[in-house]
């Protein structure tokens, strides 16, 4: 090998990058230089840098093992400041000049990591360690240093300053995977007419084409590649989507991909997939081999040693050694010989090798030993030598080595059929897992089909994207298939070497320094199931997610259980299949973007009467002072104008939801626990809604406004719920009701006009609707005109007082209100805003669905059991209502409370306990759910639950708030105007 100048380990010829751009970057604060094409991780390695960063547990040394996605320790942090990105692969992280990278899980330097400590006293850290240990003198002792010591990299500390994007896309064939057999399918599927998308996670399209010494229709075989992209890309009916990786798949076959940015203003693209076909083309990943300290930087796997090699340039080393269970190694002597780099020895544990390898390898003057292992390595900060046994254990040879090339076979990537539920099956011959019957909507083909030779790959790709075709009606003729001219070493047979049982630092997960002797551990203790197994040695857990830990662990598990790998099974492959970041998943819906502000249609109005603003969802007046005026003091003055004069408050944000149709009634008779069909048109009633459990979810009236028609008010906040579930009950239980439900909340504007003078106020504005007492009484409804605009106006209070809600056009609403603070002038009007509403609503002991109720409470918890239990007609949770545990008298009631001294403060949260003078520890019977000092009662009340509340008015309770103790008395939770004048004048 001649060398760069400059790159000790870069070949002086060959490669596909570019030599005449070269490019700097700084790695661990070091200035080092690569060309355009590079990688990261190539780079590194042309530069002679071993040491990437330190393991997970041990903070042992560790090297670049691989040359993809799968790669499990040269793990970086690449950026500066906010622009930061943890736990990069080095290998997948494009060379880009001024690019700065820097190893990560190590202190103080990679060169010199202290935590290494903890890899001279592993025996005092097995696997599970942290479950058994830490718990003296207490867990909040060493939690500063186990989080500290946890997760790799560390988080930014301020805003992200990339730009992210989301795009959706609807296509009939989607294609993950660019090499070989992905090109090959994608053309014939693109001459059909589909619709078709291909993915390829590399930077460019060809997969293994790239960095094999291959042909095809007589040309290399990255050239093929490239004539076949060229006519993809000038296909209307085809889009490319190179640098992008599919990270999972889900319901309806939906799938997620990420989109890395090059020269773009994003630096993600987050798109979101729904084919009509999804074709796994993904290849396969090469396994290692396990012996006794297989985790040295200058182990790694031979076919990562042939991309360096081929597509960079790159020897990763000196004194080079292949070991192997199967045929593909050969490739990586036979390239390293075409580019005068000289093999010493082939360790094959197989005692039969293939006679034509034996002999081209015996040619080159490589040694060849076959019935062998390695037994050991030995290196401070980098491989130096390995020792090799016969499989009984012999010495055989120890010598000097560099970079030592693996070879444990190859693991389809089926991660993305597994989140599909796609089955999977051991094939004994390759020592892998690989696709069993597809799942609908699902092909795979090639190596992660277990597809052995690029000549069957290129025949399995156009025969399934034949058949793919015609299932999509596009029928297209079987294509004349490439020819392959030239081909590597493969073979699906893979040998299953036997592992040396006597030596536990055997790494089976690189990335989570996992061991033979933790397997080991694992099963002395019971965790013999292989999900269990996974969970407590972390084996194929977070940044790996089984590419290169799973199957050797499958199979060191059947080997200490006495059972075969197919028996052991899998572990359940979860999305992402890499890591995607926050921001890709967020995209523009950050900062406002977040959660859009939503503004009433008069707020304009609202600033204007110097409201405070609160976000409740929508931006809502929470009381409004006036000069000198604390929040406290506008409240109570709020609450009193209402109670003594009138006020008006904007409720536009209320749920309105039309429902229509022959069967309207009926629907809404099945969803309420009221009776429905009894509403009279012109008339109002407030109801309960429930899931199937019998819970309470929303409450609010629902107006008759004609026979079939009806306007259902929800909860604000529940609107869309709601609105949703109504429409799943519809489309998916009862398709044979014709209904249809319109949301129509921001239509219109909801004003509520409350207090003695409401009546004289609505008169004052104008309006063609009797609203005498005797005409238009409590809980009517009508449609007419007020202040010159069309409105729906509706006699409900949420208050207790006379009260009138105007709907009135939302355009409208501006104006609206100023007309309503006119007319009120003369009686004093007073807008009154969220705090003052829900002190009024607790006086008057009317519930607040989500602070007087949780995830338990029922109708007759408050109060409202009668009337669910009065209706004879089915509804939605009532069978549920009668369950032993909905009927217990035990059960928590809604009650009122009121403290001994009036002066004494009660806050929500507050726990009850019986009897008075009881301190903790105690059994709770209940606890407060809201409480406010009441400016028309002038004093401290409070709503509760209490178990069994309702027969115990009069008893006295301890209220334990924190460190607080103090006594108060069950009432009824009406408060204010328990008869109801007032709400009826």
């Amino acid at each position: 090998m001649t060398p760069k100048p400059g790159h000790p380990f870069r070949l002086a010829t060959g490669g596909r990058i570019d030599r005449d751009k070269p490019v700097g970057f700084r790695f661990n604060g070091k200035s080092l230089s690569g060309f355009a094409g590079d990688t990261l991780a190539s780079a590194l390695l042309a530069n002679g840098v071993r040491v990437v960063g330190r393991s997970f547990k041990f903070h042992r040394p560790r090297g670049i093992f691989t040359a993809g996605e799968e790669e499990p320790c040269a793990l970086v942090e690449t950026g500066e400041g906010n622009a930061r990105v943890p736990t990069c692969r080095a290998t997948m992280v494009p060379l880009t000049s001024g690019l700065v990278a820097r190893s990560q899980n190590c202190w103080p330097s990679v060169d010199f990591d202290a935590g290494r400590i903890i890899d001279f006293t592993h025996f005092l850290w097995p696997a599970g360690f942290y479950n058994k240990t830490f718990k003296w003198p207490g867990w909040h002792t060493w939690e500063g240093f186990i989080r500290r010591s946890a997760g790799l990299g560390r988080p930014l500390q301020g805003p992200d300053p990339d730009h992210y994007e989301h795009l959706n896309l609807h296509c009939d064939l989607l294609i993950c995977g660019a090499g070989p057999a992905g090109l090959c399918a994608a053309q014939v599927a693109a001459r059909s007419g589909l619709k078709v998308v291909l993915a390829e996670q590399a930077e460019e399209f060809g997969g293994m084409l790239n960095q094999e010494r291959t042909g095809i229709n007589g040309v290399s075989g990255h050239l093929w590649a490239r004539e076949v992209e060229a006519e993809l890309a000038s296909c209307r009916n085809v889009i490319l989507l190179p640098a992008t990786t599919a990270t999972g798949v889900y319901d309806h076959n939906v799938v997620t991909l990420l989109q890395r940015g090059s020269g773009t203003a994003w630096r993600e693209c987050y798109w979101t997939v729904r084919p009509r076909h999804i074709l796994l083309a993904t290849g396969a990943i090469e396994q290692g081999l396990i012996f006794p300290n297989n985790d040295r930087p200058g182990v790694m796997l031979a076919g990562a040693v042939r991309q360096y090699l081929n597509r960079y340039a790159v020897c990763p080393g000196h004194n080079i050694v292949v070991a192997t269970n199967n045929d593909s190694a050969y490739q990586t002597v036979f390239d390293l010989a075409h580019n005068n780099l000289f093999v010493s020895s082939v360790v094959d544990c197989r005692e039969n090798v293939d006679p034509a390898l034996a002999r081209r390898t015996a040619d080159l003057g490589t040694r060849l030993m076959t019935g062998a292992r390695i037994a050991d390595t030995r290196g401070a900060r980098g491989l130096t030598s390995i020792r090799i046994e016969g499989l009984d254990g012999k010495s055989l040879a120890r010598q000097n080595c560099e970079l030592l090339a693996v070879s444990g076979g190859w693991a389809p990537r089926v991660h993305l059929l597994a989140h599909a539920r796609g089955s999977l099956r051991f094939d004994p011959v390759s020592q892998s897992f690989i696709p069993g019957p597809p799942a609908d909507g699902f092909s795979v083909i090639g190596a992660a089909n277990g597809t052995c030779g690029l000549e069957e790959t290129l025949v399995e790709a156009a025969g399934t994207a034949v058949t793919i075709c015609a299932s999509l009606g596009s029928s297209v003729d079987s294509p004349a298939g490439p020819i392959v001219t030239s081909s590597i070493v493969e073979s699906r047979s893979v040998f299953p070497a036997p592992i040396n049982r006597t030596k536990p630092r055997q790494w089976i997960d690189l990335a989570h320094d996992v061991t033979f002797g933790d397997a080991e551990l694992a099963v002395r203790e019971g965790f013999v199931p292989v999900e269990h197994f996974k969970r407590y040695t972390t084996t194929g857990m977070s940044v790996d997610q089984g590419k290169t830990g799973n199957l050797n662990a499958f199979i060191v598990l059947g080997v200490l259980t006495g059972r075969d790998t197919g028996e052991v099974g899998t572990t359940t492959f979860r999305p992402p299949y890499t890591p995607v970041t926050l921001g890709a998943i967020a995209g523009r819906t950050t900062g406002e973007f977040y959660a859009p502000r939503r503004y009433l249609p008069a707020h304009r109005v609202h600033e204007q009467l110097n409201a405070r603003m609160e976000d409740y969802g929508w931006q809502r007046p929470d009381c409004y002072p006036q000069a000198g005026d604390s929040a406290h003091a506008a409240i109570r003055r709020e609450v009193l104008a209402v109670r003594n004069r009138v006020g008006v408050f904007d409720n536009s944000p209320i749920g309105k939801l039309e429902v229509r149709g022959p069967d309207a009634a009926e629907f809404l008779h099945r969803l309420y626990i009221n009776n429905v069909h009894s509403l009279a048109p012109g008339h109002a009633r407030y109801g309960l809604m429930l899931n199937d459990n019998g819970v309470i979810i929303d409450d609010g009236i629902f107006i008759r406004l004609g026979e079939n028609r009806f306007l259902v008010n929800t909860t604000s906040a529940g609107v869309s719920r709601i609105g949703a579930l109504m429409e799943e009950w519809l489309q998916c239980e009862w398709p044979n009701l014709q209904v249809l439900v319109d949301d129509v909340t921001t239509q219109w504007a909801n004003f509520t006009i409350a207090g003695p003078r409401a009546r004289d106020v609505l008169v004052d504005l104008g309006t063609d609707v009797d609203v005498a007492t005797g005409v238009f009484p409590h809980m009517a409804a009508t449609e007419g005109t007020v202040a010159g605009l069309a409105a729906r106006i509706v006699r409900v209070s949420f208050s207790g007082e006379l009260s009138f809600e105007v709907n009135v056009p939302a355009r409208q609403a501006p104006a609206f209100l100023n007309a309503i603070l006119d007319a009120g002038a003369a009686y004093q009007i007073a807008p009154y805003g969220i705090e003052a509403l829900m002190m009024l609503r607790m006086e008057k002991g009317f519930l607040h669905i989500g602070s007087d109720t949780d995830g338990s409470s029922t109708p007759d918890d408050v109060g409202w059991g009668h009337v669910a239990r009065g209706k004879s007609a089915d509804f939605i949770g009532r069978r549920s209502l009668f369950r032993p545990a909905n009927l217990d008298h035990e059960r928590k009631q809604l009650v009122g409370l009121q403290p001994l001294d009036p002066e004494q403060a009660i806050r929500p949260g507050a726990h009850l306990l019986p009897g008075a003078g009881r301190e903790p520890p105690a059994t709770t019977h209940g606890w407060v759910t809201s409480a406010c000092h009441s400016p028309t009662l002038g004093g401290w009340i409070a709503l509760a639950v209490l178990r069994d509340g309702r027969n115990r008015m009069g008893e006295t309770l301890t209220a334990c708030d924190e460190d607080k103790l103090y006594t108060v008395r069950v009432v009824s939770p009406v408060f204010y105007d328990p008869e109801g004048t007032k709400l009826n004048g």
